[in-house]
């Protein structure tokens, strides 16, 4: 009676035993109903995502990028013919520049030719000029001559 008595005072293994199983079956019932419930939500969210968020932000996705590239596209072929007209106004001024240039040229050839033009007359006109005064001059030492002998 003494190993009985020992064991209902003193051994308490049995009880403690019964409410360990007890707490640990209550803690995994409402930890796994817990993590189930976790668990089943992600699921939902996953699967909502798959059928219906992910097809719609790939359409909208889808869309905006053609319109992107379409905008895109537009703003190229605007800007190759921006570059096409800038590059024909370039060489027309090239071309302008080019003209203004030959008939400056011309123009100065020109003027150096009529230069010379009146460089001759000028120095035929002096030339003339001392000649008429050289014989003017030797008319009057001729006429001074007379007077001179006196």
């Amino acid at each position: 009676d003494v190993g009985e008595i020992y064991s209902r005072l003193l051994d308490h293994r049995p009880v403690i035993q019964g409410e360990i199983r007890y707490f640990v079956k209550e803690f995994e019932e409402k930890r796994g109903l817990r993590e189930l419930r976790v668990l089943e939500n992600l699921k939902n969210t996953i699967f909502e995502t798959n059928e219906h968020v992910l097809p719609k932000c790939e359409q909208a996705m889808h869309d905006n990028l053609n319109e992107a590239f379409k905008r895109l596209q537009a703003a190229n072929d605007m800007i190759h013919r921006l570059q096409e007209k800038e590059h024909e106004e370039r060489k027309l001024q090239a071309d302008k520049l080019m003209d203004r240039d030959e008939k400056r040229i011309a123009h100065w050839e020109e003027f150096m030719k009529d230069q010379q033009n009146k460089r001759t007359e000028v120095d035929e006109e002096h030339r003339k000029a001392m000649e008429r005064l050289k014989e003017q001059y030797s008319e009057m030492e001729k006429e001074l001559a007379k007077y001179v002998s006196f």
